[in-house]
């Protein structure tokens, strides 16, 4: 039987999140176009997308 940890359960995705949220703010701002801009649109833009899933999920 697998026991999972109870910090990891309820603490993963939202630490996922803010990591990717850290590195597309991080990227936007040293980025000078190019990949580093398309980078910094995906890693902010995943997050928002989820929210806004889970806000539309909940109604």
């Amino acid at each position: 039987m697998k026991h999972r940890h109870p910090f990891r359960r309820m603490w993963g995705w939202p630490i996922v999140l803010g990591v990717l949220t850290t590195f597309g703010l991080i990227s936007a701002l040293f980025s000078d176009g190019g990949v580093g801009d398309v980078l910094a649109w995906f890693a902010l833009g995943i997050p928002v997308a989820v929210c806004a899933w889970y806000g539309w999920r909940r109604t």
